[in-house]
């Protein structure tokens, strides 16, 4: 997953992505961003996951188009 996100992966907050649209620990994304857990053991998101994070960074996007269009 990090691979596919490299591009913005050090412009976006994970820890209010974490938090806001999975009601969970920073920690908890970067563990499944790396693939692999406190143990080392490998993880991944889960189906319902992928789309949740998806859908968390369209509506990210959304935001910011609507805040560049709000700038005078």
């Amino acid at each position: 997953m990090k691979t596919q996100l490299k591009d913005i992966a050090l412009d976006i907050s994970w820890a209010k992505i974490a938090q806001k649209y999975f009601g969970k620990s920073t920690g908890w994304l970067y563990h499944k961003l790396d693939g692999k857990n406190s143990h080392g053991n490998d993880i991944d998101f889960t189906r319902e996951e992928r789309e949740q994070l998806k859908e968390a960074l369209h509506d990210l996007a959304g935001r910011i188009t609507v805040a560049a269009e709000n700038i005078k």
